[in-house]
This record gives structure tokens, sequence and C-alpha cells, in this order.
């Protein structure tokens, strides 16, 4: 996982994510990460890049955005609470989104 840059904000995370060809919005659905046409498993992506921030009074601001790619050459962003707001995810999608 390479980490160059911290961005200021999830914003230019994610417009800085776009420039690189990460232009795929992903969301988490039990197992897998979905966009409009397409899901996929846990095991058949990686994540490239992780930004975190944390909110600055409240706990629940927290979010983590990832760059990920995929097996199948799809690349995308996934924007994902974290804290309290990760209750609902499988133990494998934890595991894989952990920030180490």
């Amino acid at each position: 996982m390479e980490h160059q840059l911290h961005y200021d904000t999830v914003t230019n995370a994610i417009a800085a994510l776009k420039k690189k060809g990460f232009t795929i919005d992903f969301n988490l659905e039990d197992n897998y990460i979905v966009s409009s046409e397409d899901k996929i498993h846990v095991d058949d992506f990686s994540i490239v890049d992780v930004y975190r921030y944390e909110g600055n009074s409240d706990p629940s601001d927290e979010a983590a955005v990832y760059a990920i790619e995929c097996k199948n050459g799809l690349k995308g962003i996934l924007v994902s609470g974290y804290g309290p707001s990760a209750d609902t995810l499988t133990t494998e999608m934890l595991q894989k989104l952990r920030i180490k």
C-alpha cells in the first residue's frame, strides 16, 4: 500500500484519486463492494491506498477513503465510516478494510 500524500479533506482525496483513474464509486454490501453495474467479492479486490479522517468533535464524522483495484481491472473509491458505524460489516470485510 503506497501512501504518498494525505489530502486535507475527504472531498480532496476523492478528487485526486479520480484523477489517478479511480473513477467508480463503490458501496459496501455484505461481503461485496458494489457499484451501479458490478458486485465484487471481498476476495476479488485489493486496497491500493487509504486515507483516514477523524471528526474534530464528533466521532461519527470519522471516515476512511479507500482506493480500490479489482482483479477484473476496475478501479474505484470506497468511502466508509469506521468506529461505531462499521458494526454492520462482515468479519471478512472488516479484516480487508482494517487500517494498518
